[in-house]
């Protein structure tokens, strides 16, 4: 009988097994909300809609609609530049392109979004 836990993986040092890394979509989520404290957050996966892309082999394509007070006030290009800075080693591996619709809490949402 083999110590390692019955999934064939061995175990850590501590004993637990193996930690499962995150998807994509949810790394991208918890360092926008750790970074930016959004009152509202989708992203939505649109990989799928690329395949075969030749930038789709450098990582995910992504929507995303977040509102947080951060915004308050900033610019677009301000505002970006938060989200941009939140995920800034994904952006260069794992998001190949990222389209954002950052808002502040007062502002009205686009008609169609």
């Amino acid at each position: 009988m083999s110590g390692g836990g019955g999934n064939g993986n061995p175990p850590s040092a501590s004993g637990s097994p193996p930690a499962v890394a995150a998807t994509p979509s949810v790394e991208i989520e918890a360092r926008l909300r750790a970074a930016l404290a959004p009152v509202s957050l989708r992203l939505r996966d649109d990989s799928a809609h690329h395949a075969g892309h030749a930038g789709a082999r450098e990582g995910g394509h992504y929507y995303l609609e977040i509102v947080s007070a951060r915004f308050a006030g900033l610019p677009r290009v301000h505002r970006h530049r938060l989200v941009y800075d939140a995920l800034a080693d994904l952006m260069q591996k794992g998001i190949h392109a990222l389209a954002i619709d950052a808002r502040a809490p007062d502002e009205q949402q686009k008609p169609g979004l």
